[in-house]
């Protein structure tokens, strides 16, 4: 969600002249310029065109003075940041009812303050269990290759007093094997009208983990990242990133860790078949089992 609240104060920023010289049709077309611009910066992120198609309907609904056109897409952008804070409470009553009986739980990447304007989605259970006097264990994986999880996620909850620990990604079926993973929770960045979920690369794998020890694997999201359009996860695009990210773990002024000549595969995200999704947790409420029908009668409701 943060993409999509900074994605929508980008554009209050566009460099339009308030005054004469600027008509209304050219102070459109630079919005929609910078619109377009930062569609393009994350192709993976529904969260981002959500968030830039509410103020290109600011901008192709107005017909007033180019300076209160501005002044419209301001109070906009803050009404996306105030309905994030809203949604990330909401999500974590929700979430907090799944997990009101674990001692222990697993999450991958970073899906909490650092990522949205308040608690986060995956994390916003464990903040409102931790505020309730509930306190969980955290077992924060990597998340290889940029570290989300052990530099953000681990932090954060640190931060908050939570008990965090830092494990491998490798390591994470083995906790799982003795018993020290009570529940995986993860955000997403995409969520097909089917159920299937596009999260950061490790996802899926994670979730096969899961469902083979018999662990619930839980997916928090608000319904703007759902994709109504796209009937499966097939469908979502996949951003692949730079081979240096794998090369040069620790930056490109580091020892190299991969033999020059090697090809490196570097795609950010994956998708979750919806078969290994326990439940879907929004700011509206949870899908139990979700599937095609569940999850367009939770969009509808």
């Amino acid at each position: 969600p943060a993409i999509g609240i900074a994605a929508a104060y980008g554009v209050t920023l566009t460099p339009v002249d308030a005054d004469a010289s600027a008509s209304l049709p050219e102070a459109q077309a630079r919005y929609r310029q910078t619109i377009d611009h930062l569609a393009t910066s994350r192709p993976t992120a529904v969260n981002l065109f959500w968030a830039l198609d509410r103020m290109r309907a600011i901008v192709d609904g107005f017909a007033g003075e180019v300076a209160e056109l501005r002044e419209q897409l301001v109070t906009e952008a803050i009404r996306i940041h105030d309905d994030d804070r809203q949604m990330c409470r909401s999500i974590g009553r929700n979430g907090a009812t799944l997990l009101a009986d674990c001692k222990s739980v697993m999450t991958h990447c970073n899906a909490g303050s650092l990522a949205t304007s308040m608690w986060g989605t995956a994390l916003a259970p464990m903040y409102h269990l931790h505020e309730s006097g509930h306190t969980l264990e955290v077992f924060a994986d990597e998340t290889r290759p940029l570290l989300q999880g052990a530099r953000l996620t681990a932090w954060e909850l640190h931060q908050a007093g939570i008990p965090v620990t830092v494990c491998t990604d490798s390591m994470s079926g083995s906790l799982m094997r003795q018993g020290r993973v009570d529940a995986v929770i993860v955000g997403a960045d995409r969520i097909a009208a089917n159920g299937d979920v596009a999260n950061k690369i490790g996802t899926y794998p994670l979730a096969v983990l899961a469902k083979y020890h018999n662990i619930p694997f839980y997916v928090a999201a608000p319904t703007n990242t759902f994709d109504a359009e796209l009937e499966s996860g097939d469908l979502i695009p996949i951003e692949q990133r730079n081979a240096d990210e794998v090369s040069y773990p620790c930056g490109t002024d580091s020892p190299r860790q991969t033999p020059e000549g090697v090809a490196v595969v570097n795609p950010a995200f994956d998708v979750t078949p919806v078969e290994l999704v326990t439940a879907l947790i929004t700011e509206k409420g949870v899908i139990s089992g979700p599937d095609t029908a569940k999850v367009r009668a939770h969009l509808d409701a």
